[in-house]
């Protein structure tokens, strides 16, 4: 096209050289198209109006993903913004190049990430040799969750052979909406976080009681003896658990119930692991340990559920998800909060997407 005019001189920020800072300098010029009028002309090293280089921008993308935002400002002397600003090109262009095909498994749960009860729905492919971040929520409803399936598509949900989530009602009936062909699994990561809080509820309150009435204090210090896994406690704990352990209470019953329950994970055969539920939960309402009681009513109503974390041939299961989870925190705590929403989705789609990266002409290490 014919040359309108030229614009001023306009510096492209590049990576810097031995402490130097670098610009590209270019006097930019505007065109008189035929079809579209006068237009500004487009340079292969930029985009739009940014100030930075395409390759900076990668360049400091690369190293947000290893250090705190603030450190990578702070190391190549520029600001917050501009690291945004080169994380949210190389996400933007991840998630337009990305392939969403053959996805037959997923994951959902939520994390908090600002104070407030201000939370972030998550949803993770977490098919064998792919984990990956596929879409973020605003908020934990069902709207939230109903998003997701309208961006993932029908076809793709109907496609979908398992499903990982916890037992929140609205995830329970959205998944049985729009992905009812999927085996929906409730596996043994939360069921033994509910064991473990009521195991801490009798505890707590029998301790209180104990101490009320005069008795020696013998569940004192003894919370972690109960909760954690036999093999992981220390020796000072094993020491304290062999103790406490003599004395016929409430917690040790419930503590007995918890130990005996990890045996409904080593069968094989769902139908067996129906029978030995039953009669875990027929003992548990036995026992009158209300707490204890209330953890076998629930898992009563989501039998199904549980049960297909066999029919799934154990493969599949919400810890990965809650492992991915972590390192969602662990990006969010990095960049010391975000003050907007679009913040921390462009920090997480970064840290966990696996999205495809722009091609570079060099590589950075």
């Amino acid at each position: 096209a014919p040359l309108y005019d030229s614009l001023n001189k306009r510096r492209f920020e590049f990576i810097p050289l031995w402490g130097f800072s670098v610009f590209l300098v270019y006097l930019m010029r505007r065109v008189q198209c035929s079809d579209c009028g006068v237009r500004i002309e487009r340079v292969p090293w930029a985009r739009g109006k940014r100030e930075l280089t395409d390759t900076y921008q990668q360049f400091l993308a690369h190293w947000a993903k290893k250090l705190p935002w603030k450190e990578v400002a702070a190391s190549f002397h520029t600001s917050w913004e501009k690291v945004f600003h080169a994380v949210e090109y190389v996400v933007q262009w991840g998630l337009e190049h990305r392939d969403l095909s053959n996805i037959t498994a997923i994951g959902v749960d939520e994390i908090a990430w600002r104070k407030g009860h201000k939370y972030l729905t998550l949803v993770y492919q977490i098919d064998a040799g792919k984990t990956r971040l596929l879409w973020i929520g605003k908020d934990r409803t069902v709207k939230t969750f109903l998003g997701f399936f309208r961006f993932f598509g029908e076809q793709r949900s109907q496609a979908l052979k398992f499903i990982c989530s916890d037992m929140w009602k609205p995830y329970l009936k959205v998944i049985e909406k729009k992905a009812g062909q999927a085996i929906h699994i409730l596996d043994r990561f939360h069921i033994a976080a509910k064991l473990n809080k009521a195991i801490d509820e009798v505890r707590a309150d029998e301790h209180r009681q104990m101490k009320k009435a005069g008795h020696e204090p013998v569940l004192k210090n003894s919370r972690w003896c109960l909760l954690k896994r036999k093999e992981n406690l220390a020796e000072k704990q094993e020491i304290k658990l062999k103790e406490i352990l003599r004395y016929n209470l409430k917690t040790i019953r419930a503590y007995l119930l918890k130990e005996d329950f990890n045996g409904f994970w080593e069968y094989v055969s769902p139908a067996w692991a129906e029978k030995f539920l039953d009669r875990w939960c027929i003992r548990v309402m036995r026992s009158q340990i209300e707490p204890m009681k209330k953890v076998a009513k629930t898992i009563r109503a989501h039998k199904p559920l549980i049960l297909n974390w066999f029919k799934a041939k154990k493969a599949f299961s919400s810890g990965i998800v809650e492992g991915l989870n972590n390192k969602a925190k662990v990006t969010t705590r990095n960049s010391y909060g975000f003050r907007t929403y679009r913040g921390a989705e462009i920090a997480l789609y970064h840290a966990l997407g696996n999205l495809p990266a722009p091609p570079m002409t060099h590589r950075f290490y």
